[in-house]
């Protein structure tokens, strides 16, 4: 009895300690969210690194190469390409790499592919990708706890990992693009995050650190344990191991993970007894990098936990015994995994390092390029500038283009949906950028006088009737002659503005003076110098 006291006051004393830090990083982005250059820095960043249509594009593309590439090995035949991982999951950043599953053709059952089976196959497909010569930095990982065959693309310069029958891989992109869903907050802080942890070179779990699936469960804790929550532990959302249920027949399997989640997703989102979070996402962020501060001394007693939504204590949970990793993260949908089984522990003293310095420069410093140098790479940040330096330049010019900042074409939703699903038979990707929205300026012909004779007016105006007279006389002056006599209906005081109406250019509201709104229109009577009677003409005729 006296065992279990001590054990339940050691307990009661960790989640104390545990919630006055939750405290603490709560004030940390408090006083983050008063620099105003935080939030506006943030979607800067998110506006290079997000993909466009072309990367999308691109990525397509590749899958379709190594489709080709498989109906030359005679093994492979009948198999199919699966993308997963950021891909499905629309976790990816614009220069992010791509996963692709090889499915074998197996009817419609789930079988069981041996490791040894999978190795001899990569390696026949390791041969037909040489031999085509459209692919370069051929790796094979043939002892890794999935084999993967590691190639870019030569045209298109697209780092792949390549497995076999990798169900389970497909099923966790879905859960998290599943989760995206709830809240849009979390898609951004998982780019974000990942970007800052390439920068600091942490996102590598060849060399030791996080691969980006441990950041995004990271980023997942993270907003289940804020106060207040803004996802539920896991097990509200799917109440056991999803991959045990990936039994039997495959599309039967998948379909009832999927209508399960749904219907507890949805349950989750029409609580309406639960408090809303309202934090932005730089006080998200902040915090995000304040909880984890510490989390080199958090480790040695707590694992993080998605699947209950808290810090569990390592030494109580008989599934994650015995301790063996220096940082426990457990997948919520391959229980207790450890996805975090691949961070040392000594890059966990550095990891927890980067944390803090991250976290403490976010709170003291208030410029912007010194937030830009701390969560993004060189790479980045020269492409930041440079889109920045034209946002500015098309701003000064009074101009703008429907090509975004990296002079690609913006995606129409309805038509890449629909190629999608005519070219793959599969679900439309997860998300498009939304379409342009057309300014008044792109419209400029239609909302010309010369072409709105007969429609509305403007409120409070009245379209000007552009004459014959005025007409005839404005084809003398473009052919270099003078008019032959000037008319009352001809007059300048008298004749209405030909081109863009008074106080209006390209459609928007302005206070310029109305013979300044075109070449072709006529000054105000004020303006008209008086020589005899004769009608006013161009300096270069007088």
């Amino acid at each position: 009895f006296h065992c279990l006291c001590l054990r339940a006051l050691k307990l009661s004393e960790s989640s104390l300690r545990l919630r006055i830090a939750d405290l603490g990083e709560k004030e940390k982005s408090k006083t983050m969210s008063r620099n105003p250059f935080l939030d506006p820095t943030l979607q800067e960043i998110l506006q290079v690194i997000k993909p466009t249509r072309a990367d999308w594009d691109t990525r397509i593309r590749v899958i379709d190469q190594l489709r080709d590439v498989l109906q030359t090995v005679e093994c492979l035949r009948g198999a199919t390409v699966q993308p997963f991982g950021s891909f499905v999951s629309n976790l990816f950043t614009r220069w992010g790499d791509l996963d692709l599953s090889v499915d074998l053709f197996s009817g419609s059952s789930i079988l069981f592919t041996g490791k040894k089976q999978k190795q001899t196959l990569l390696g026949h497909l390791l041969r037909a990708l040489r031999a085509s010569g459209l692919w370069y930095k051929l790796q094979f990982v043939i002892h890794a706890r999935v084999p993967i065959l590691k190639v870019v693309s030569g045209h298109q310069r697209i780092s792949c990992d390549i497995s076999i029958d990798n169900l389970d891989g497909l099923l966790k992109s879905r859960f998290l693009f599943w989760i995206s869903e709830i809240d849009g907050r979390f898609r951004d802080l998982v780019l974000l995050v990942k970007e800052w942890a390439k920068a600091h070179n942490i996102n590598d779990s060849k060399n030791g650190t996080f691969n980006s699936y441990s950041l995004s469960l990271l980023v997942i804790f993270h907003l289940q344990t804020c106060v207040p929550a803004i996802l539920p532990p896991l097990r509200v959302i799917y109440p056991k191991s999803a991959v045990d249920d990936l039994t039997g027949v495959r599309k039967t399997a998948e379909e009832s993970i999927a209508q399960v989640t749904a219907a507890n997703i949805a349950r989750f989102k029409l609580d309406t007894a639960k408090s809303v979070n309202r934090s932005s996402l730089s006080e998200l962020l902040v915090s995000f990098f304040a909880k984890f501060s510490d989390i080199n001394l958090k480790a040695q007693e707590f694992g993080v936990c998605p699947f209950t939504g808290r810090w569990e204590n390592i030494s109580s949970n008989t599934t994650w015994l015995p301790k063996t990793y220096s940082l426990f993260v457990e997948d919520p949908f391959e229980q207790p995994v450890n996805a975090a089984r691949s961070v040392s522990r000594r890059n966990l003293d550095r990891i927890a390092q980067v944390f803090q310095i991250t976290s403490h420069r976010l709170v003291s410093d208030c410029n912007r390029n010194s937030i830009i140098g701390v969560l993004t790479g060189k790479h980045i940040q020269e492409s930041l500038y440079r889109t920045i330096s034209l946002h500015s330049q098309h701003h000064a010019n009074g101009m703008h283009n429907v090509r975004n900042l990296h002079g690609q074409a913006r995606p129409r939703n309805q038509q890449m949906q629909q190629n999608w699903s005519q070219s793959y038979n599969t679900q439309n990707p997860p998300y498009w950028p939304p379409p342009t929205q057309s300014r008044q300026q792109q419209n400029w012909t239609q909302n010309s006088p010369r072409n709105l004779q007969g429609q509305p007016p403007v409120q409070g105006r009245t379209w000007p009737v552009i004459t014959q007279t005025q007409t005839e006389q404005k084809n003398q002056y473009k052919n270099g002659n003078r008019p032959l006599k000037n008319t009352s209906a001809g007059s300048s005081q008298n004749q209405g503005h030909i081109g863009k109406p008074s106080g209006h250019m390209n459609g928007v509201n302005s206070a310029r003076p109305a013979y300044m709104n075109g070449v072709n229109s006529a000054r105000p009577a004020s303006k008209i110098p008086s020589q005899g009677g004769q009608m006013w003409r161009p300096r270069h005729e007088q």
